[in-house]
């Protein structure tokens, strides 16, 4: 019956080659047409940028916002793996505490954050013996709200790759005399590893232009000293591509790790 009305069906030609191209060029027009009017724009001063891409501030900066995104990542894989393990126990008082830390964190913005952490003198005003505003810094209050927000996201991730080992393997595990410890330690962790980089390359990522909020509270960031130069200067738009050239060499750097951290888990 159906090969009677197959002569009926219409042949939907491929779109040519002629077409493909077509689009393409368009497009490349297009972008070319932009990063033209950029470029040539009497209101960009091309040697500002130049002058302050790698001027001591803007590195200064650089480098606050490395150190804030790798101690970004060491808190939240710490405190993310606890927060793993906790929602993995039996224990209904440990899942909850765990579900409850992730379902706030997740849940209130990242600049929120931040910018509570930076005001807590107005809620405590002394930490043991000292004035709160010594204790809590622009730069440890920025480390604070990222720290606890990327623990919320990265015990999730950590979780999800615990979650793609079988249990069965774990309860073999168990049945031939391993701890539980000794059993995530051996046969948990090796393989959820694979699981886990790809997404932790991505939340490094995410981090690392994360730390641009921290320009709200004056934490020293890249973004904080490019606002910091054109609030004295006024060109604006000139220091805005100076972080953006800085944010996009630190984005690439960091992606080319992330795919040699990936051929190397797969290995």
């Amino acid at each position: 019956m159906m090969l009677d009305t197959l002569h009926t069906l219409e042949v939907v030609r491929r779109r040519g080659f002629a077409s493909r191209w077509g689009t393409g060029a368009v497009l490349v027009v297009v972008v070319g047409w932009l990063a033209y009017t950029v470029v040539t724009s009497p209101n960009l001063d091309w040697v500002v940028i130049g002058r302050y891409f790698f001027s001591t501030p803007v590195m200064e900066g650089v480098g606050t916002t490395l150190v804030l995104t790798f101690a970004t990542l060491g808190i939240g894989l710490v405190l993310g793996a606890v927060l793993a393990m906790m929602r993995q126990a039996r224990n209904p008082v440990a899942v909850a505490a765990a579900s409850a830390y992730i379902w706030f964190f997740r849940g209130v913005p990242l600049v929120v954050q931040i910018v509570f952490w930076f005001n807590l003198a107005l809620l405590f005003p002394t930490l043991g013996f000292a004035p709160t505003n010594a204790v809590i810094t622009p730069f440890l209050a920025a480390m604070l709200g990222l720290g606890l927000h990327e623990a919320a996201y990265l015990a999730e991730v950590i979780r999800g790759g615990f979650l793609a080992v079988p249990r069965g393997q774990v309860d073999a595990a168990l049945t031939i005399g391993m701890t539980p410890a000794q059993a995530t330690r051996a046969i948990v962790l090796p393989q959820s590893v694979r699981v886990i980089l790809p997404a932790l390359g991505n939340q490094f990522i995410l981090i690392l232009k994360g730390t641009s909020l921290v320009s709200v509270i004056g934490g020293g960031d890249l973004m904080t000293r490019a606002q910091q130069i054109y609030g004295q200067n006024y060109q604006v738009i000139a220091l805005l591509l100076v972080a953006t050239g800085w944010y996009l060499v630190l984005v690439s750097l960091a992606g080319v790790g992330q795919r040699f951290l990936e051929r190397w888990a797969a290995s």
